[in-house]
């Protein structure tokens, strides 16, 4: 998901070398990470000349989604390990103390097993959960609102796909089929009963092996998708860009496929893309910001958005061992 301007996420790696409005009043410019297997967080702040990465310890060795909250300082995550959503409390003030952890200050209930992402709406927060043994191979749509001490279970829906990223905009909820090469589309999501749900949407996008990450821009029209390609292998993953997204999308009918006549890719031997499972994408300096899990054991790779198909080099990269996800903060 990663994107709020206020742009789903990463850092421009010009730094150092993985479901949205503007806001003028506070110059932020951070990027955000989680890993699955080192127990930290990360937060890049791009706004100064020389941007700097700050690792924080969290309660969670393995950890999926990410999202900061502005206004009050609090990051979020999805715990794999705990299977809850935590909120760490004083982000600012964490980094301006030099501190190497991150205060829990709040957490949900037990509600789910095996999350993949989170996606935010005002004070709705959606957790994916991926199916496993453990949770009866179940695919479920989780939401709860954030309170002033926490969080309150609201919904859960099941789904008969794959779970993996997700991205809210206003009451639509878009979701990639794990597994697949779909984009799937939730209207009215909120308004939805508990239970199973279906989509109003399902389209397939050419060319794609298995989707993951997914983010959209709504200040320029554009949807960035990754491919993670066969998982077991560290270079045939790539990210997808699609201008014109609304257009594209209602043009398309239902179960139909979006052209690769429609698409800008990232493909090949030089960008390192292997298993990109987030992405995050900055409008204002048409930057991409993917969480590259498998290449190098874990990677927060930078590209230029391109104009045609184009096997890129990033314009950075640093190694982030495990990381899971990116959300990228730009006011």
């Amino acid at each position: 998901m990663k994107t709020k301007i206020v742009t789903s996420a990463l850092l421009s790696l010009a730094l150092f070398s993985c479901s949205d409005s503007d806001n003028e009043s506070k110059k932020e410019f951070k990027l955000f990470t989680t890993s699955n297997t080192t127990g930290k967080v990360s937060v890049t702040d791009m706004s100064t000349t020389t941007p700097m990465t700050y690792s924080f310890t969290v309660a969670s060795t393995d950890a999926d989604g990410a999202y900061y909250f502005d206004d009050t300082d609090e990051f979020i995550l999805a715990s794999r390990t705990n299977n809850k959503v935590e909120l760490y409390d004083n982000v600012s003030e964490a980094i301006s103390s030099g501190a190497t952890s991150l205060l829990l200050g709040a957490s949900s209930t037990v509600d789910f097993n095996n999350a993949r992402e989170i996606a935010v709406m005002g004070d709705k927060v959606v957790v994916t959960q991926d199916q496993n043994a453990a949770n009866s191979n179940t695919n479920k749509l989780i939401v709860y609102q954030k309170t002033a001490t926490g969080f309150t279970l609201l919904n859960s829906y099941t789904v008969n796909f794959k779970t993996w990223g997700i991205h809210l905009v206003g009451n639509t909820l878009y979701a990639v089929a794990d597994l697949t090469a779909d984009l799937v589309v939730f209207e009215n999501f909120f308004a939805n009963a508990n239970g199973a749900i279906t989509p109003t949407k399902r389209v397939a996008i050419e060319g794609l092996v298995r989707t993951h990450g997914i983010t959209y821009s709504t200040s320029d029209d554009t949807m960035v998708l990754t491919d993670v390609g066969d998982a077991a292998s560290n270079s045939d993953g790539g990210v997808i860009v699609i201008k014109n997204f609304k257009s594209t999308l209602m043009s398309t009918s239902n179960m139909g496929m979006i052209a690769m006549n429609k698409q800008i890719r990232i493909y090949g031997s030089a960008t390192m893309l292997g298993n990109p499972v987030d992405v995050a994408y900055d409008s204002r300096t048409k930057k991409i910001y993917v969480a590259e899990r498998l290449f190098g054991g874990g990677k927060v790779l930078e590209f230029d958005t391109p104009t045609t198909n184009v096997n890129a080099t990033p314009t950075s990269s640093r190694d982030e061992a495990g990381v899971s996800s990116v959300y990228l903060l730009r006011k």
